[in-house]
């Protein structure tokens, strides 16, 4: 009985022992042993180990790459815009002893890199004009961006994946002064389309009267042109036909008259009966009573 009263607190000391002293390393974990604060090992490999129990004690530390989401910062350009930028990095924890030397925890150092984060890119994009930082050359920005962070990050045994923006907005007040100047502008622009258009219409109705005019004016020339001849081959007939028979041609002339003035109308006329109007019924006269 006394033997196994003292076997039963023996193997719990063994098992408590046991119990504290191994500890197992993830895949996703590096590990540092401290012992009274003091780092002894660094373990990098996953699997089980072994440490002094009471004595020392285990951190560890996330070995996989880690998102950081910086708050906002106002930028200003170097042609004194003001802009609004988001950003964020991924970060590795590459030299666990060093890190853990210089910021102790993941925490602080989340902390470090948002103020070094924010920091650099004030300092490399206040040297940009807006313009710069809204277009693709915003990339180069971001690369130089890193380089500088992960200078500083090299301290902490921290290793810059990334630094990206993920959003660069204008102030508020910025964003409506800048939608009233376009707005401005469109309207500007709207307008020289209009007066564009309008003189274009000018333009163009004042090229197709003219064009109209001077349609018109070789229609009436050349109407007057076929007028001439016709008149002057009426005419030339007239005068080959009067040339062949003159009594003829003046007995037709007369009938010509006789029909304008004495068929149809209501106009009366007096006239003499030796009138030169009347000679050739004055000839028929004549030849009937012969």
């Amino acid at each position: 009985m006394k033997a196994n009263k003292i076997i039963l607190p023996v193997i719990i000391a063994i098992f408590a022992i046991s119990f504290f002293s191994i500890f197992i390393v993830k895949e996703v974990n590096q590990a540092i042993v401290l012992q009274f604060g003091d780092p002894k090992r660094i373990i990098l490999k996953p699997g089980l180990n072994f440490k002094i129990p009471f004595i020392q004690n285990v951190v560890f530390l996330d070995k996989r790459i880690l998102n950081l989401d910086t708050p906002p910062e106002e930028v200003i350009a170097s042609d004194q815009k003001r802009l609004i930028v988001d950003a964020f990095a991924r970060f590795q924890i590459v030299d666990p002893l060093k890190f853990y030397i210089s910021v102790g925890n993941e925490r602080v150092a989340r902390s470090r890199l948002s103020t070094i984060i924010n920091s650099r890119i004030r300092n490399v994009l206040g040297q940009q004009e807006l313009q710069t930082l809204l277009s693709k050359d915003r990339t180069k920005q971001m690369t130089l961006i890193q380089e500088g962070v992960n200078t500083e990050a090299e301290n902490f045994g921290i290793k810059i994946v990334d630094v990206r923006i993920k959003r660069a907005d204008l102030p508020q007040a910025n964003s409506e002064a800048i939608y009233r100047r376009m707005q401005t502008e469109r309207e500007r622009e709207a307008k020289e389309f209009r007066a564009r258009g309008a003189e274009m219409a000018v333009t163009i109705t004042s090229t197709a009267d003219k064009e109209v005019t001077v349609i018109l004016a070789d229609a009436e020339k050349q109407s007057e042109i076929m007028k001439g001849e016709g008149d002057g081959l009426r005419n030339k007939i007239f005068a080959d036909a009067f040339g062949k028979d003159p009594e003829f041609f003046a007995f037709y002339r007369a009938m010509q008259a006789y029909e304008k003035a004495l068929i149809g109308g209501d106009t009366s006329l007096i006239l003499s009966p030796d009138s030169e109007f009347f000679k050739f019924f004055g000839n028929i006269k004549h030849k009937s009573s012969q």
